[in-house]
């Protein structure tokens, strides 16, 4: 009788010691492989157990909000898979998905095969990877959503696209949310999609105050994915219809000559309609400020461009480009924040001869340091008078136009300030002749004619050839190609 309990005690022994044996096994399968604790729902034996207590997210699972994400995002996709876009075998993506909201609801419409990614994972629903890199292979997901404005949100939206793209497989569908609803940001956005083709824009309600309306846009990935080379998309290209909406909501020209120019134009600055203060500008890639004719820093750079220009708090590099030696110097201390190019801007690459004038005009103006010095300008001509004290030095001129092309796309937002002492005449034609123009998405441009002189009154400036007529002539061919153009003082 004895050896018998002994036997039957034996026999428990081992069971028990075969269960602890399973159970810290699964354990451990678990921690490493997908690194949650035991009473997770992938590792419990009772998979009913969606959202258990020790999950340190339950609190989310648990909340009126929590419902509310998911019940928006199941009723998204479930008419995704009624239009086709996704079906319960699709291997999807939620990319800079924070809580799990959206793949929770994937998961709860049959859509099994889904995981997001963030910064900070919250698994099981969300591991770590962020949109512009996102850590799976070439080619892995059938679907891919994108929401909460994400992508406008992001400090590289390229790159973003870029890797949604790559991971996507072809005929692959990606869905986005974004906030703006304007032409031109569609039309950006677009831009980031060169291998993907667009299947729908909607406009709907959302579910959160901070994003009351959301638009939806689908794309479809095409079998090649191709994507252009930087600056190719600058050749034969012409101002689309988003463009030329924006031209028409510009502030109008000052079609009559002003008697006291630097008063007029000057006070004009006050009812400019910025480009960025009519449309979002946050799906380009990047954001750039070219000062053609700069001079020192503080004449438009810092006094005006930095202080006043609307930049819908995207961080701007900056170009200046001045070919008086006087100036460069100053710009030494900035080279993290501006560029400096030490040239003329010019329609080829040549050595140009560059005059500084100081006129009677120009001794009037205050005398701070450099700021009373005579402005610059290319191709010198003499006055017949001699009553201009004027300073010639050989420079380096250099190709405006191609430089625009083999440095930026259309992909980048490109904002100009040009004063260039007459030579506007020649390089604004150069820049339609070579599509350079259309690389360009806001101009502040001063034009130089024969204006009224603030140091002698009823004479006009004998510095240049051209009539007020020419230069609204200018303006208005501007325009009318569908860039948006301001008269700079």
């Amino acid at each position: 009788m004895e050896q018998k309990l002994s036997l039957l005690r034996n026999i428990v022994a081992y069971v028990l010691f075969f269960g602890i044996l399973v159970t810290v096994i699964r354990f451990a399968y678990v921690v490493t492989t997908i690194g949650e604790s035991c009473n997770l729902y992938n590792f419990c034996f009772f998979k009913n157990n969606v959202a258990p207590q020790s999950n340190p997210h339950n609190h989310l699972y648990a909340s009126r909000e929590w419902d509310k994400a998911v019940h928006f995002y199941s009723s998204i996709f479930q008419d995704m898979i009624s239009k086709g876009y996704l079906s319960p075998n699709s291997k999807s993506l939620c990319v800079e998905a924070p809580n799990g909201h959206e793949v929770f609801a994937l998961k709860k419409i049959g859509v099994e095969d889904s995981i997001g990614i963030f910064r900070k994972a919250a698994k099981p629903l969300v591991i770590r990877g962020e949109g512009d890199r996102i850590p799976f292979d070439d080619n892995t997901f059938d679907f891919i959503f994108s929401g909460g404005a994400r992508v406008e949100m992001s400090a590289r939206p390229f790159d973003f696209a870029s890797e949604i793209v790559r991971a996507l497989k072809p005929q692959g569908f990606a869905v986005f949310h974004v906030k703006a609803n304007d032409s031109y940001s569609l039309n950006s956005f677009l831009d980031l999609f060169h291998s993907c083709k667009l299947i729908k824009v909607l406009d709907i309600d959302g579910f959160n105050p901070s994003m009351p309306y959301i638009r939806e846009i689908v794309l479809k990935k095409e079998n090649h994915g191709y994507r252009k080379k930087p600056g190719d998309d600058s050749k034969n290209c012409s101002f689309q219809a988003h463009k030329q909406e924006l031209v028409q909501k510009a502030e109008p020209l000052i079609e009559e000559e002003p008697l006291k120019p630097w008063v007029t134009l000057k006070r004009n600055i006050k009812n400019v309609k910025y480009f960025s203060s009519m449309v979002d500008i946050s799906f380009k890639n990047r954001y750039v400020y070219i000062d053609v004719g700069a001079r020192n820093y503080g004449s438009s750079i810092g006094s005006w461009f930095i202080k006043q220009y609307p930049k819908q708090n995207k961080s701007f590099h900056v170009y200046a480009i001045e070919a008086d030696k006087a100036f460069h110097k100053q710009y030494a201390s900035k080279k993290k924040a501006v560029t400096l190019l030490p040239y003329a801007a010019w329609v080829r690459n040549e050595t140009l001869s560059f005059e500084i004038n100081d006129g009677p005009a120009q001794e009037k103006v205050n005398k701070t340091k450099n700021k009373g010095r005579g402005m610059g300008r290319i191709q010198p001509v003499k006055s017949s008078r001699g009553e201009l004290n004027t300073e010639v030095n050989e420079i380096q001129g250099f190709d405006f136009a191609e430089w625009l092309k083999n440095t930026f796309t259309k992909r980048d937002f490109v904002v100009i300030k040009m004063d260039v002492e007459g030579t506007e005449f020649d390089l604004i034609p150069k820049l339609f002749e070579t599509g350079a123009i259309c690389l360009i998405d806001e101009i502040f441009l001063e034009c130089h004619y024969n204006r009224w002189q603030r140091c002698c009154p009823g004479q006009r400036s004998t510095k240049y050839k051209k009539h007020y007529r020419h230069c609204l002539e200018l303006f208005t061919s501007l325009r009318k190609s569908g860039v948006l153009v301001h008269q700079w003082w």
